[in-house]
């Protein structure tokens, strides 16, 4: 783990116990997996690599983790097609999601230039843009050389 991983990881926790959240092993090491996946991560991948560190945590307390976390603001839902089951370390000031549809690996980027784009919308339809999300889909080049 980097200094950035490690930062963010106490960050978190202590946000959590802030809040209220008892600052188990298994929530310690949920934080953790989190802090560190460069993938989005369903509820039961989560609690798949959890148990690896954390062999007693429960899966009641991974959902209550995400909701707390999701809560705070620092993870957020992926929404896809099929559902919003996926969750990912929320992006650090303006930054947009870039997700791949076969392995879930994920990259944030930066997208102040939308803007005139936004501005476009606006005046067409006469909407004051308050904000906004964004999410793209597509193939990482691990998977697109696995698809040649």
């Amino acid at each position: 783990m980097d200094l950035f991983e490690q930062g963010l990881e106490n960050e978190w926790l202590r946000q959590l116990g802030e809040r209220g959240s008892r600052l188990t092993g298994p929530r310690r090491a949920i934080v953790r997996v989190l802090v560190r996946s460069r993938r989005a991560l369903e509820p039961l991948e989560l609690f798949d690599a959890v148990r690896v560190e954390a062999p007693g945590v429960g899966l009641v307390t991974v959902y209550r983790t995400l909701e707390a976390l999701e809560e705070l603001g620092l993870v957020q839902r992926i929404h896809e097609s099929g559902g919003c089951r996926r969750y990912l370390r929320a992006p650090q000031g303006h930054q947009h999601v870039l997700l791949c549809l076969r392995c879930g690996q994920a990259e944030l980027f930066d997208g102040d230039d939308l803007r005139p784009l936004f501005a476009r919308v606006a005046a067409r339809w006469g909407y004051q843009i308050e904000e906004h999300w964004l999410q793209l889909f597509g193939l990482c080049p691990e998977c697109q050389k696995a698809s040649a």
